[in-house]
């Protein structure tokens, strides 16, 4: 089978799956996110490896797996199928969010600051001075971070969109990751179509400038028709011409977010970060470019008043 008909393939069974599981939501989408965090830190770690530097897996890897439930835990309704108890934010009266003190949710910001020493304890015990310490706790702070962390914004999304199981909330989900989609494929039909000078050669020689062009064309055009099609949370103004202006933002956005993975793989010296996803490579090539794009959508979300 070619690369182009696995694609193909695993799109059309993905691509349907994950729009069920965004309208489902509660703990099966926090978990689908959580697996699909520990499984690109895996990934993340995996390159490190090639250039030498050994992070911490397990500890890592958990994080990057606790970033996302945590999240859902803060975002999400009580009236979510399979939630703990949620909202979070409308609970604190209570004293109690989920079973957890919720005077622990308070500190979240103490907490995510004790993660560093958390990581630095874990290098002190783990490994010596000829191992490259300050590498080992950059990498397995990074990875949970970068898979963990940034794509939990698509729950942050989620859940601010509206409570339980809607298809508004689900599409509002839908519409920073078409505009990526489709700004991914448009860059590579321009660039085809279209060749000239490399965008960044030395990173991703099989860029163009004519395809970076094409993909912010392709993103604007799928965030103006999006808009106009699909069914967005009721009393929130999604004007076109903010939809343009998102989609050309996300479109750039997800053009870095490419290229800031093909770096890290440049590094490795590898072409694709795993074979997990047939005809799409690993996890990260999967998401690279979401990773960036979905806390801009919702920082541009907020900003707009769409949530």
């Amino acid at each position: 089978m070619s690369n182009l008909a696995q694609r193909v393939l695993v799109a059309a069974v993905a691509i349907p799956l994950a729009l069920g599981i965004v309208w489902y939501g509660g703990l099966t989408l926090a978990l689908l996110v959580s697996v699909a965090a520990i499984l690109g830190t895996r990934e993340v770690f995996d390159l490190a490896e090639r250039t030498g530097v050994r992070p911490l897996r397990g500890l890592g890897m958990t994080l990057a797996g606790l970033a996302p439930l945590a999240t859902w835990l803060i975002a999400a309704e009580p009236s979510q199928p399979g939630s703990l108890s949620l909202n979070v934010f409308d609970r604190f009266a209570t004293g109690v969010v989920g079973g957890i003190p919720a005077w622990l949710f308070n500190q979240w910001p103490l907490a995510a600051a004790i993660l560093p020493l958390l990581v630095l304890t874990g290098v002190l015990w783990k490994r010596t001075a000829a191992d490259r310490p300050l590498s080992v706790a950059a990498v397995t702070l990074f990875g949970p971070i970068y898979c963990g962390a940034l794509p939990a914004a698509l729950l942050v999304i989620r859940y601010a969109a509206g409570p339980g199981q809607n298809w508004p909330a689900t599409w509002l989900v839908f519409f920073p990751l078409a505009v990526t989609w489709l700004c991914d494929s448009f860059a590579m039909w321009g660039g085809m179509l279209i060749g000239g000078p490399k965008m960044a050669p030395s990173i991703s020689p099989g860029k163009t400038r004519a395809g970076g062009i094409a993909g912010l064309v392709g993103g604007v055009a799928t965030a103006v028709a999006f808009v106009l099609l699909a069914p967005l949370p009721a009393g929130k103004e999604f004007p076109l011409g903010v939809a343009a202006f998102m989609g050309l933002v996300l479109a750039g956005t997800a053009q870095v977010g490419d290229l800031a993975e093909s770096l890290l793989k440049r590094e490795a010296g590898v072409k694709d970060s795993g074979t997990l996803i047939p005809g799409h490579g690993g996890v990260l090539d999967r998401l690279d470019s979401l990773y960036f794009v979905l806390p801009v959508a919702t920082l541009l979300f907020r900003a707009f008043g769409v949530l």
